[in-house]
């Protein structure tokens, strides 16, 4: 297959940013920082619209593990749904039960709300006890897409995983991501990965002048007055190093 670059963003501007920079999918969700939520229907709606690339969502009710209760799954069907009806080509979702096997009734239930879409399974699968036996689970919901750092802190160190990953997935697609860079890329293709994942953020300052210091409003490692976005240049940075393999 054909290598694939897919950014993960979590604004219109990274969005548009990501696609200058040669993304070639959109993997949209909320509250990067603190690995993803669910966006919102007009976020969706509006980077669907604006970007003209496929734009996969992530579902996630919250930070933490991917230990589901009933109302929490309840939600992301519904977020399946309202995902399909704004546009998207995909989503994106990862269930486990207590044991650290994958929940496949759950995922199964939320797949059913976006007939016909894409299916990624994303990086809880870096959180189950036994990988291979997670890639037959996924091979049985007709999973398209797996997003894995191998098991490991970042996909580099994971890359050893990946190789036995890719090589036991047929059709299925073993997409690298944490710690991604245009630096790594040829390391991680030598393992046999054609689609690669990332997000590329810099920080960038607020734009307000008055600033009230030592005033925290949310997590302590994420200032009031900088924000994240998607760096266009390391994108394409990425995307030129793919082209060349």
């Amino acid at each position: 297959m054909e290598h694939l670059l897919e950014v993960c963003v979590d604004s219109l501007p990274s969005a548009l940013a990501a696609v200058r920079g040669g993304g070639d999918r959109l993997e949209l969700c909320a509250n990067l920082l603190i690995g993803g939520t669910t966006p919102s229907g007009w976020l969706i709606e509006q980077v669907v619209r604006q970007t003209g690339v496929p734009v996969h969502v992530l579902l996630r009710p919250r930070a933490g593990d991917f230990c589901y209760d009933e109302a929490e799954q309840a939600e992301l069907c519904w977020a399946a749904g309202m995902a399909a009806g704004a546009g998207a080509k995909g989503i994106v979702i990862g269930c486990l039960q207590p044991d650290g096997a994958l929940d496949t009734d759950a995922m199964r239930r939320i797949a059913q709300q976006a007939p016909g879409l894409s299916l990624t399974l994303h990086r809880a699968f870096d959180l189950t006890a036994d990988p291979f036996a997670a890639l037959r689970a996924a091979e049985e919901l007709r999973v398209n897409t797996i997003l894995t750092s191998g098991q490991q802190a970042n996909a580099a160190q994971g890359a050893p995983l990946l190789a036995k990953l890719v090589a036991q997935s047929g059709k299925l697609a073993i997409m690298a991501g944490s710690g991604v860079t245009a630096q790594n890329i040829p390391q991680l293709a030598a393992a046999g990965v054609r689609v690669f994942h990332l997000s590329g953020k810099k920080a960038v300052p607020s734009r307000m002048q008055y600033r009230r210091e030592g005033v925290a409003m949310g997590l302590p490692f994420a200032g009031e007055y900088e924000q994240f976005v998607t760096s266009e240049q390391t994108v394409r940075a990425a995307k030129q190093v793919l082209v060349a393999l």
